[in-house]
């Protein structure tokens, strides 16, 4: 493919159609690259089928093509074709990061290239994380007139990296509280499920639930007993009910595991840990939050909580079927729970009743 006056013939527009069958160009996109030598010797650069997702962007920031991969990887989100770079990703990268691209563009600072990471949000997908490289796409030009982005799918790195050091929390819990077991997974269980209840009903009340906080739910609820790693094994494993000042000991596992949890990035963790065990009428520990000051987070895992500890045996209880715990918890509706959360819940109870007896003790090992 050659052409003196570095515009593209009809044989070099044939030859781009048939290197990526599946993109459709656009009038808009052909008078580009016929005033772009790097489009004219674009058909010989690994970009096209390219194992990375990426995008060619001209100094005015048009998206002017995306390859398989990126049109893949981003297809759930949002569509890439025909429009400008900022359009699709300033909001993920905010103000402060969008003038150090535009400046790299436009200026040529950091010869005219940048990195950075963006996170991609829908409501109803989890988000995406990403590492983002721009930089010339003619590197001997004294002023690029086109831009490669690349893409580098980071999310599976990201969320493994800040949950593994809480995995190890967890074990760590489950080695000095007989009790946990396969609660902390059940509980995890009933809160997605009370949180996509939610999220299908579209209460206004409850908008603040999408894809991230019911993916997030799904692990920190597990961590709301954390604090108990600081509670004196001697009440923790206490054969029989607990007297006064044990209680008192025992309830300072919500402060505990809110200070463990205070350092990672997600408030959700603290949230649940801290507030679980306050009550909708004001009478709960350790703050007698009430009504909606409870976080919505803790709401949701208290109702999960309580239904699993109804169905535990203990051994200052015996464990409660599922028809009577479900009635125990309808009467202390106003009481314990947010009403709302409780309707919920009494819908969907019959899910709550598989999801325990799919993860009992002992089922599956």
């Amino acid at each position: 493919m050659s052409n003196s006056n570095n515009m593209l013939n009809p044989d070099d527009l044939g030859e781009l159609e048939a290197l990526d069958a599946n993109e459709e160009f656009t009038p808009s996109f052909e008078e580009e690259c016929a005033h772009r030598k790097l489009f004219s010797n674009y058909a010989t650069t690994p970009y096209i089928n390219s194992f990375f997702p990426v995008v060619l962007i001209n100094s005015k920031m048009e998206i002017l093509f995306a390859n398989m991969a990126a049109r893949n990887l981003f297809a759930k989100f949002f569509d890439i074709k025909d429009t400008y770079f900022m359009d699709v990703f300033g909001k993920s990268l905010g103000i402060e990061e969008s003038h150090k691209i535009h400046s790299a563009i436009a200026e040529g600072e950091n010869g005219y290239s940048w990195k950075g990471e963006v996170r991609i949000k829908s409501r109803n997908i989890v988000s995406a994380f990403m590492k983002v490289f721009i930089f010339p796409a003619e590197p001997n030009s004294i002023v690029p007139s086109g831009f490669v982005v690349m893409f580098d799918d980071i999310t599976v790195e990201n969320r493994e990296q800040t949950r593994r050091i809480f995995v190890s929390l967890l074990e760590a819990s489950k080695l000095k509280d007989k009790d946990t077991g396969n609660h902390i997974v059940r509980v995890n269980h009933y809160a997605v499920k009370l949180s996509e209840e939610l999220f299908r009903s579209k209460n206004s009340r409850y908008n603040r639930i999408d894809a991230d906080f019911i993916d997030n739910i799904g692990f920190f609820a597990s961590m709301h007993d954390v604090g108990k790693i600081g509670t004196p094994d001697d009440i923790l494993n206490k054969e029989g009910p607990l007297v006064e000042w044990e209680w008192a000991l025992m309830r300072e596992h919500t402060k505990n595991g809110a200070f463990i949890l205070s350092s990672y990035p997600n408030p959700m963790a603290k949230e649940i840990a801290l507030s679980h065990h306050e009550r909708w009428d004001g009478s709960g520990y350790p703050y007698q939050l009430s009504g909606e000051m409870i976080p919505l987070t803790a709401r949701i895992v208290a109702i999960a909580d309580v239904y699993d500890a109804l169905r535990m045996e203990r051994s200052y209880k015996p464990a409660l079927c599922h028809g009577m715990a479900v009635q125990k918890m309808r009467e202390d509706k106003e009481g314990h729970f947010d009403p709302f959360l409780l309707e919920t819940f009494l819908s969907v109870n019959g899910d709550f009743e598989r999801i325990f007896e799919e993860n009992r003790e002992g089922v599956g090992a």
